[in-house]
């Protein structure tokens, strides 16, 4: 019995209809990235992303056999945005490297949602350029390449993590149509009362009550990227 193909857009081969010469896989992503930056995840669809590029859905699955393989794609793509490591000191490339995988999860706030759908989106070629890039920065400081796979994969999870959170944050801004500032001032007498048994969480949550939202996140990352790399360079030593 032949084996069942893997389900993945990188297992197979890309194709091109002789009746749709105009359309490719990149102009599909592109718009596929558009729909999804101007009105979020739940107007992801095939049919929807058809109407956009003026063609029947079924035009574009010999580009883009299902809407999974959609969603590898434009994870990838969103990816691509993301500056590769360059050789140097470690720990300046990898704080620049963090930096700007934030920004283009917040550029792009509806990422974090499709993460868990992307199937086996490490294949693609962006991550594994990304990937690469790490690997070798972190093996040219002085570590295994276990170890540097390791350090890698602790630093994407810190930052994803972090810029998802704050990704959902402005997608919930941007549902209520309120600022930063006028959602807190809205929500703080709950959190006050929620917290009124709760000494510790009280004294943090009045710390933070004149801070910018913007200002608290930007140096809640920073800090916890800090700890992040201080324990990376332990390692080192």
């Amino acid at each position: 019995m032949p084996e069942k193909s893997f389900g993945s857009v990188w297992a197979r081969p890309s194709k091109r209809r002789r009746d749709q010469p105009s359309l490719s896989r990149e102009q599909i992503v592109s718009a596929a990235i558009e729909l999804l930056d101007a009105d979020g995840i739940e107007a992801l669809s095939m049919r929807k992303l058809g109407v956009r590029l003026g063609v029947a859905a079924p035009s574009m699955y010999t580009h883009v056999a299902s809407k999974d393989e959609l969603i590898e794609l434009v994870v990838d793509e969103v990816y691509g945005e993301v500056a590769v490591p360059r050789p140097g000191p470690w720990r300046a490339e990898a704080t620049r490297f963090a930096h700007d995988l934030r920004s283009v999860f917040l550029r792009h706030p509806w990422i974090g949602s499709l993460l868990g759908e992307a199937g086996v989106a490490y294949l693609g070629p962006n991550v594994l350029k990304l990937s690469e890039a790490a690997l070798g920065l972190f093996e040219d400081a002085g570590l295994s390449l276990e170890d540097a796979d390791l350090a890698w994969n602790t630093v994407m999870a810190f930052v994803v993590g972090r810029a998802t959170s704050e990704a959902a944050w402005l997608t919930t801004l941007k549902r209520s149509e309120l600022s930063e500032r006028e959602w807190k001032n809205r929500l703080w007498p709950a959190a006050e009362q929620a917290v009124r048994d709760h000494p510790r969480l009280k004294k943090l949550y009045a710390a933070q009550r004149n801070q910018e939202p913007r200002e608290t996140n930007d140096g809640d990352f920073e800090r916890g990227l800090d700890c992040v790399l201080d324990g990376l360079a332990t390692r080192l030593t």
